[in-house]
């Protein structure tokens, strides 16, 4: 069997922790490892780690990778050059593995950010699909209501097929009334967005529904190199697979999901999977409270004061504060596509970025210029590099410093200093047991991580 991530999305109800350069498959909302961690973790149990394939927007794909090798660094990881929805993505993971696999083989095609805490009963359900499966169906996976949602689409069954049961349709986001409806009818279930099938079948499917995206896909070579072209898939329709395959398909059937399952969707259904104390509230951080009931208050630094509450989230990040009422959490995407189409980069990205060698934090930025702290872990350097649109200048605060520039090697202590001209080659770089903390100021008319020229990187990022 073959196993598909669809590690991308951007989390945009689950603002402001959740950015669109770091979102929520990438948090570590439940536990010490991230959501992307946990799906790949629950596959590899049944499913070699090489043959399983994580798929994320070019922007999001350093962070896949390093995450996924934290666990294995046998995986493959493919990137969409353009955000398309998953019907393009899963379609190019599929010709993957048709061009480099076996297209007779059984693959299930996961999202990355669900919250599954029983594997073993995940692993069971599965099991329970494959002779449809190898049959020629598409089996996916329901989960039985628990309440009235109208935020999830359902599945409509009727009958039986290879012991499961055979789907009659998929139903959009009901209305309360209807969603009512739908949860008194052992016959509905939500659509969690996981499904299993031979490769052949997929693709004879896209073929069939879809030419417009089964077409280009001839042009993709992955025996060359694990990379898709920005034109192959620019021509592709944004389309999901539910609208591009399952609404059409007569060869679907369904398993009922015996594990647990949360979207994770919003900050309400964070909170109701979260453990909770005797006041009903769910606390993360530095939180003082009075009389607070049925809430949600997360802070990352700061002290957060509440008193006399009910029923409310907070959310305080080192930039943004979120605070509302918890029946109205799924409104917070409105607040971030506001964000976005104002262009405040509170949308986009936090204060303080991790990356694999470290993170750094955003400290001022102004007309031209913009100081960071730089966090370096123990045995770790970052690329080397050059920028063609700023100088950088160097403060070392806490450890000690080896920089590369120019082919030459410098070796810096706490309060010494060096300056990185404009394109010049360069490497900041910590062979020490302890972290290295420097100021680093910018300067110059483009101020942005893309401004950045990689000629080598232990982290694979050139």
């Amino acid at each position: 069997m073959y196993g598909i991530i669809l590690a991308g999305g951007s989390g945009s109800r689950l603002w402001p922790l959740s950015r669109e350069l770091y979102p929520k498959q990438l948090l570590k909302l439940d536990g010490k490892l991230s959501l992307l961690q946990g799906t790949f973790k629950r596959l590899s149990k049944f499913i070699k780690s090489e043959d399983i394939i994580s798929i994320t927007n070019i922007k999001h794909v350093n962070d896949v990778k390093y995450q996924i090798e934290q666990i294995d660094k046998n995986s493959t990881i493919l990137a969409e050059p353009i955000a398309k929805n998953t019907a393009p993505a899963i379609a190019v993971a599929l010709e993957y593995l048709k061009q480099i696999k076996d297209r007779e083989e059984i693959v299930i095609i996961v999202p990355s950010d669900p919250l599954i805490k029983n594997d073993k009963a995940f692993e069971e359900t599965v099991k329970e699909g494959i002779e449809a499966a190898k049959n020629g169906y598409i089996v996916t996976f329901g989960i039985k209501p628990s309440y009235p949602e109208t935020g999830y689409g359902y599945i409509k069954t009727t009958g039986e097929i290879f012991g499961i049961n055979k789907v009659e349709k998929f139903v959009e986001k009901p209305d309360l009334e209807t969603a009512k409806k739908y949860i008194a009818n052992d016959c509905y279930f939500w659509n969690g967005g996981i499904f299993m099938a031979k490769v052949s079948t997929l693709l004879e499917e896209f073929q069939k529904y879809t030419p417009e995206i089964y077409q280009n896909l001839s042009q993709i070579n992955f025996k060359e190199a694990n990379t898709i072209k920005y034109g192959t898939f620019e021509n592709m329709p944004s389309i999901s697979i539910d609208y591009a395959i399952m609404e059409k398909s007569s060869r679907i059937a369904l398993c009922p999901l015996k594990s647990d399952w949360c979207d994770l969707g919003s900050w309400q259904s964070l909170y109701d999977v979260s453990e909770k104390d005797k006041n009903g509230n769910v606390l993360q951080g530095n939180i003082i409270e009075e009389e607070v009931q049925n809430s949600f208050i997360y802070s990352d630094k700061k002290v957060v004061a509440a008193i006399g509450l009910k029923d409310v989230i907070i959310v305080n990040t080192e930039d943004a504060i979120l605070a509302c009422n918890k029946n109205d959490s799924q409104a917070v995407k409105k607040v971030y596509e506001k964000l976005k189409k104002d262009d405040n980069k509170a949308h986009l990205v936090h204060k303080t970025v991790f990356r694999p060698w470290g993170w750094y934090t955003c400290l001022a930025e102004g007309d031209c210029y913009l100081t960071k702290i730089i966090c370096v872990s123990p045995g770790q350097k970052l690329s080397i590099q050059s920028h063609n649109h700023r100088s950088e200048h160097w403060v070392v605060l806490e450890g000690n410093a080896k920089v590369i520039l120019n082919n030459e090697e410098y070796f810096l202590n706490s309060g010494q200093s060096i300056d990185i001209p404009l394109q010049a080659i360069h490497s900041l770089q910590n062979p020490y047991d302890v972290d290295l903390k420097i100021i680093e100021v910018q300067k110059g008319d483009y101020l942005s991580e893309d401004d950045i020229i990689r000629y080598e990187d232990i982290y694979g990022r050139v």
